[in-house]
């Protein structure tokens, strides 16, 4: 394995060993309504995401407001994009505040088959036999699931459902993964600035209430938003798509053991069926994957060298 794979590798597993412990950092903060810590997430993420443009990309903020801000499709993708995000981040606070870490988990082991589903019906891309395999699966531990509930796993679908339309929107307009975040919570800033404010006025807020640790942790909200998406962007660069597509399961692997392990929450054989089917479709869909990534690998190179 050369250096950048190595660099590109430990970036990555690092930066989803700190999106699978996040429910830690949340838990410390249970006695803050969800709302009221989407509102500060968004807040310090600006305002940490604008100090680290300023020092590193400065000449393409400029570059990128002269040419691609001129277009309305990136206007509008960014603003999606925005609202996207927003209803992720609020639901994952949501789920691990009211004690369904579990259901969390799914969502984002169902998130990359949604992300191929999109890819499928927007973008026309081609769907292969066993990636229509995984779906079923898929789609067979949901409905399992709904029934043996008697309602729909809402907080894992709005989960996969929201950061695969997020992941679609962010294809679709191309923009560098900072700049996009400092503009995604920009567009939401003016939002969680009124709330904020509507709560300070109202002696709602918890922010500066009496509690340091309660400060610190909203304080801290934007660096561990902006951080992990960093070196993320960072690894994604050093190395092929189907080493991300193995990696991407350690967060939501981690989070499911939180919320067994170290929160208690019921992990009954209902959701050992539901998860089976789903971890089973995500062998098919990963071992498809891979295949069709070493083969076109492999055309390739057979092309170079003619």
């Amino acid at each position: 394995m050369d250096r950048d794979n190595t660099i590109g590798i430990s970036f990555i597993a690092v930066a989803y060993v700190i999106w699978g412990i996040l429910p830690i950092y949340w838990k410390f903060l249970n006695q803050v309504p969800a709302l009221e810590i989407l509102a500060h997430r968004i807040i310090w993420s600006f305002i940490f995401v604008l100090v680290i443009v300023v020092l590193m990309k400065r000449k393409q903020l400029k570059n990128f407001f002269q040419v691609q801000m001129s277009e309305k499709k990136t206007w509008l993708g960014l603003i999606l994009a925005s609202l996207l995000i927003s209803i992720n981040w609020l639901t994952y606070i949501y789920a691990v505040n009211t004690s369904h870490i579990v259901e969390a988990s799914l969502g984002y082991y169902i998130n990359p088959l949604v992300t191929v589903l999109l890819g499928v019906f927007v973008l026309r891309e081609r769907m292969n036999r066993w990636q229509a395999a995984s779906f079923v699966l898929a789609g067979i531990g949901v409905i399992y699931m709904t029934i043996s509930l008697g309602k729909l796993p809402w907080i894992a679908l709005v989960l996969a459902l929201s950061f695969g339309f997020y992941g679609l929107s962010k294809k679709l307009i191309k923009v560098d993964s900072i700049i996009g975040l400092l503009l995604e919570t920009l567009f939401s800033l003016p939002f969680a600035l009124l709330f904020i404010t509507y709560l300070g006025i109202n002696g709602q807020g918890s922010f500066l209430g009496g509690s340091l640790k309660i400060d610190l942790f909203l304080l801290g909200a934007g660096v561990v938003t902006a951080v992990p998406l960093l070196w993320f962007g960072i690894g994604a660069q050093k190395i092929p798509l189907y080493i991300i597509g193995f990696l991407q399961y350690i967060a939501p692997s981690i989070s499911l053991l939180l919320g067994v392990l170290l929160y208690e929450e019921p992990f009954t054989m209902d959701h050992v069926i539901t998860f089976s089917c789903i971890w089973l479709a995500l062998v098919i869909f990963t071992v498809s994957n891979i295949r069709h990534l070493v083969r076109k690998r492999k055309v390739a190179t057979a092309v170079t060298n003619t």
